[in-house]
């Protein structure tokens, strides 16, 4: 895990907060420290108001809830994916609601090996906001720590959070569309598009979650998982650096465009890159639930 440069140190005087990725150990010494926010990020897209039950059932000592469906989304309207983005003004008041001012530092979690926390990740950057790390190895992680769990909710003041110059970067349909156009998939220093779902998703064998199968024309899979150790944690930067380089290979970070089924697990993929030290790829929010409500866009499957 890289220190980011720009962090500032936790009240104890120890180093700078960890960017990126952050370790149990390290969140444990920040339990109860001022200006540090804990968020909840479990969630199950096969069970309604799962996460929120696991988090009344118990959680991280002082973590908020953070419902993907109603907090880390905005509205849907039947051509923007499962998971559209709130605007970033909607999203920094629902951060101030959660105490968030603009020193605070934000540790976010899910029991999911990070495929929901690494959206709130994306999310606070997207707004302005680099002090935030995803929590290695989760919920099971913690667990496994012995490090105590609680079932009270608290009640944090109000912050005074406000929308920043964006550190993530976004693209939209329009771009996506020229990448089909040119499929199969460009040369070396062609805009390279990577899907992070499951790869029997992608070929469009195996369909589990929208109501049409297959992958955009010119896209390259690169599972979110295939950014983990067998234990469930980060593998190390240097190695995802050699993995995603293949993918890369003569293309910048800025060349990237990540999604997935409605943009959350594309987040991964995006912090998987980041620490590799390959910043500057950019998210299509709407993905493949966006891009197959409209019939004319066309559709590729297999690998």
């Amino acid at each position: 895990m890289a220190a980011n440069p720009e962090s500032t140190p936790n009240s104890t005087g120890n180093a700078p907060f960890p960017d990126g990725v952050i370790a149990v150990e390290q969140l444990a010494e920040l339990l109860g420290a001022p200006g540090v926010v804990i968020l909840d990020c479990r969630h199950d897209l096969a069970q309604a108001g799962w996460g929120a039950q696991q988090y009344r059932l118990g959680h991280i000592p002082g973590a908020i809830f953070a419902d993907l469906d109603h907090d880390l989304a905005g509205a849907r309207n039947g051509a923007n994916g499962r998971h559209p983005l709130p605007s970033p003004e909607a999203f920094a008041a629902r951060l101030r609601d959660w105490g968030l001012g603009p020193s605070s530092r934000v540790v976010v979690y899910d029991a999911s090996q990070g495929a929901y926390a690494a959206r709130a990740w994306w999310m606070l950057r997207w707004v302005g906001h680099p002090w935030v790390a995803v929590l290695d190895g989760g919920w099971q992680a913690w667990l496994a720590a012995g490090l105590g769990i609680s079932d009270q909710t608290p009640k944090p003041r109000q912050g005074d959070l406000r929308v920043g110059p964006s550190r993530q970067v976004i693209a939209g349909v329009d771009a996506v569309l020229e990448i089909a156009k040119s499929a199969p998939a460009p040369g070396h220093g062609g805009t390279l598009l990577l899907d992070a779902r499951a790869p029997d998703r992608f070929e469009g064998r195996n369909e589990t979650v929208d109501p049409v199968a297959g992958h955009i024309p010119g896209a390259v899979n690169r599972f979110w998982k295939q950014n983990l150790d067998e234990r469930g944690y980060f593998k190390p930067p240097q190695q995802l650096r050699d993995e995603y380089a293949v993918l890369l290979q003569e293309r910048t970070p800025g060349q990237v465009i990540v999604q997935c089924g409605s943009g959350v697990t594309a987040c991964h993929d995006i912090l998987a890159l980041h620490l590799a030290g390959l910043q500057g790829a950019a998210l299509y929010p709407g993905s493949w639930s966006e891009w197959i409500a409209d019939p004319a866009r066309p559709i590729a499957r297999g690998a």
